[in-house]
């Protein structure tokens, strides 16, 4: 009883500290506007930039109003200002590969500090390395660079945290494993199944495929360096022609910096559970060039009663040389490592019983390491149609050596069920696309013509473990899957682009090759292919109304592990997601609102199970809800953002009794308060939200806990040069766990076997203080 009133105590005392801090920042007073208008002219003020809140310079700005018509061009920055007569205005922004956008501001409206957003037919070459298809994304949630640049990283699952828009990502037996991805009422294990979830880096597809450990395998994203990020962007289903496997959930594409602002940046940070990291990085001024050079190193044992021992090193760099104005040819590297030990996924009814601590581990030999490095070259050129031709191509090599033990001693008494899953492979992709501008019908078009080419070569193989130290061979086989791609898509605006339509069609060809080590029987070569349509349509009702209505459709796949489709050629080798969805968006100054409702049907899928090599058929599935996102600024500094996904319904079609899709979350949320502009602070509130979720397609009663968390970062500016940051992980101390899963286990050799759920804890309160130092200027 002493010890729950002390940690209430404890807990009322840290959220009133928390509250204290917020208070005092919100205390400045916000700077009063004052109108540029008087009663025979008026001054009209503002910045052009895109949906991602980036400037857009050159852009012409055209006010009319009573006859007269005035014209300016934006500078560097996306500002304007315009001198007219007083009365109603009428603005029109137009501009090179520009989607004219119109507004009317009244006579009595605010004329200063306005914000316009325009959408681009093809963005301006040197925006991004990154390959897109389309201009008009569906679906489209944007994140900058701002929450890279400042929060403390203390781990890196950290990253996929920031993304929210449905995505619940769980920390699956310590920190060097690849994060368990749930989405829209799927698991997608860890990145590759019942849909997948494709996450590229600069055009690197991340995902694996038949990977020592699980289709989709999407562990390489440990070698990101957050500091490094540029933006992000999140598509929520297969709506894009230029995303082929594993997209079939949605697609994150993560953009890397290709310079940073100042020379010399160093960061260096530390927290509790004995966490250590540092960033450094040089970009040096090269004149028709833009490069870096960054080191990210990273320690910590987190919580855990047997050490994490977590250790990553990663070396990342960039060289882009400047051709001509609209002409760039690039070079990037990424090397990384990480070395871990893990607690596993411990049975949570001996946690409940008080004879496991929740920090406690099962088997200390669990872990791994990871050896990883990729190197890229790209190319792109801006042509005096305003189209642009873009190429790039990448060789990669890894090692993987993960060490678990789920079941015990379930099978094996004697040595326990330990198993090393081994994946060795080298890769090599290469992709290409071309925009082109056009009129249909004297209508704004763009057609966009691309292809992708993915080989893989893979030493992979499961053996039983104890003590890290392989006793003999489950399954062995050298791999060889090959995937070529080509689509094309076309994009038309309508009605002076307040319609716009979009079609595409993507074809992919894989080809299977399995030379089974142990047994021959399970060699062969397989090959399939397959078409996926794609379709959107938006529809804003009136020019001077930030509204959009939006239907977007796309066929996405995955393909399943090569050596299930060799062993059972009959079973479907590539299965399919059918994304529909129905939304609206509505954008007034400043603020951003958006609606959905979804409905995604999944065809049947054949699963390979790494962790014994045997074969899982799982049948078409259905699952719909809705999603929502805001953005609101609630002051000139303070912003409120926030999203939620609801699952209603999720469940394998044509059973009866009817079975439900298990073991992901039907309630999805987020929400954070930021803090910025005032004497060089910015802080964040953030919070998380998953609801409790069902673990068997039968017996709703064997569930998953939800969770809770509440985390806050802050950033004080101590002057041009040096930020101070600090970071508080799980403020409220809430007990959690990331990940569950129920199967059955025996914790000892003389226990009974037992089905039950076991799980993976979430960290716990944590501070972490660090400070950032740039040196130098651009």
């Amino acid at each position: 009883m002493v010890c729950a009133v002390t940690e209430a105590r404890m807990r009322i005392q840290r959220l009133s500290l928390i509250s204290a801090v917020f208070l005092f920042l919100l205390a400045a007073p916000a700077p009063t506007e004052v109108l540029a208008q008087t009663s025979n002219n008026r001054s009209i003020q503002g910045i052009v930039v895109t949906a991602s809140n980036e400037a857009v310079p050159g852009a012409t700005v055209i006010g009319s109003t009573g006859g007269a018509e005035v014209r300016t061009v934006t500078g560097d920055d996306g500002a304007f200002r315009l001198d007219l007569p007083g009365g109603d205005v009428r603005i029109r922004v137009e501009g090179r590969n520009l989607i004219p956008q119109e507004r009317t501001v009244g006579a009595d409206q605010t004329a200063t500090n306005m914000r316009l957003e325009v959408s681009y037919v093809i963005p301006p070459i040197h925006q991004s390395v990154v390959i897109t298809a389309s201009s008009m994304q569906p679906g489209l949630y944007a994140i900058n660079d701002e929450i890279y640049r400042r929060t403390l990283f203390a781990r890196d699952d950290q990253l996929l945290e920031t993304l929210n828009a449905g995505i619940n990502a769980g920390q699956h037996e310590g920190g060097g494993k690849s994060l368990e991805i749930r989405r829209f009422g799927f698991n997608t294990d860890h990145g590759g199944v019942s849909g997948g979830l494709k996450v590229l880096v600069d055009n690197v597809q991340q995902n694996q495929g038949t990977q020592g450990h699980g289709q989709g395998y999407l562990g390489a994203l440990k070698s990101v360096t957050p500091e490094l990020v540029d933006s992000v962007d999140i598509v929520d289903g297969p709506f894009g022609a230029e995303y082929g496997d594993f997209s079939g959930l949605g697609v994150v594409h993560i953009r890397l910096k290709e310079s940073l602002p100042n020379p010399g940046t160093v960061r260096i940070q530390r927290g509790a559970f004995g966490s250590f990291r540092g960033f450094a990085a040089y970009s040096p001024m090269l004149g028709e060039a833009a490069a870096f050079l960054s080191y990210e190193g990273s320690r910590t044992d987190g919580p855990f009663q047997n050490p994490l021992g977590y250790r990553r090193d990663n070396i990342s760099g960039n060289y882009t040389r400047h051709l001509g104005p609209d002409q760039d040819l690039g070079l990037k590297i990424n090397f990384g490592r990480n070395d871990f030990s893990s607690s596993g996924q411990i049975p949570l009814d001996l946690v409940a019983q008080g004879e496991l601590d929740r920090f406690g581990a099962m088997d200390p030999s669990n872990g791994g390491r990871v050896r990883l490095g990729t190197a890229g070259i790209y190319y792109r050129k801006a042509l005096e149609s305003g189209g642009a031709f873009k190429m790039d191509g990448f060789l990669s090599r890894s090692l993987f050596d993960l060490y678990s033990n789920f079941r015990m001693f379930l099978n094996d008494p004697e040595r326990g069920d330990g198993i090393q899953q081994h994946d060795s492979r080298y890769q090599e992709g290469f992709n290409t696309q071309f925009l082109h501008p056009h009129k249909i019908f004297g209508n704004q078009a763009v057609l966009t013509v691309g292809s992708n080419f993915h080989d893989n070569q893979i030493n992979v193989g499961l053996f039983p473990s104890q003590n890290r130290e392989p006793f003999g061979v489950t399954t062995r086989a050298f791999v060889h899957v090959t995937n070529a791609a080509g689509y094309v898509q076309q994009n038309v605006a309508l009605f002076r682009s307040r319609v716009q339509l979009t079609g595409g069609l993507r074809w992919d060809y894989f080809r299977f090759n399995v030379d089974d080590q142990v047994d021959p029987s399970l060699s062969g070569t397989e090959g399939d292919a397959i078409f996926q349509p794609k379709f959107g349509l938006t529809y804003s009702p009136a020019s001077g109304v930030p509204l959009t209505l939006a239907f977007n459709y796309g066929r996405g796949i995955n393909t399943q592990d090569a050596r299930g489709v060799v062993q059972n050629p009959a079973a479907p080798k590539i299965a399919m997601t059918d994304f529909y969805q129905w939304g609206a968006s509505f954008r007034p100054r400043g603020a951003a609102v958006s609606a959905s409702v979804f409905l995604i049907d999944r065809s049947n899928e054949q699963v390979y199970i790494p962790d014994d090599g045997s074969l899982e058929l799982s049948g078409p599935t259905r699952s719909y809800g809705f999603e929502s996102k805001t953005s609101i600024p609630l002051t000139r500094r303070l912003t409120l953002t926030g999203g939620v996904t609801q699952i209603l319904e999720a469940y394998y079609r044509d059973t009866s009794p009817r079975i439900y899709v298990d073991s992901a979350p039907p309630t999805v949320a987020n929400a954070a308060l930021t803090f910025s502009g005032w004497r060089g602070f910015y802080s964040s509130l953030r919070w998380r939200h998953v609801g409790n979720y069902r673990l068997d397609g039968l017996d709703p009663n064997i569930r998953a806990s939800g969770l809770d968390v509440v985390d806050i970062a802050v950033t004080k500016s101590l002057g041009p040069f040096a930020d101070f940051n600090l970071q508080i992980d799980n403020v409220l101390d809430k007990d959690y766990y990331e990940t569950q899963n129920y199967f059955e286990s025996r914790v000892s050799p003389t226990a009974p076997a037992v089905e039950r759920i076991h799980g993976t804890p979430g960290y716990p309160f944590g501070l972490t203080v660090g400070v950032t130092l740039r040196f130098g200027e651009k």
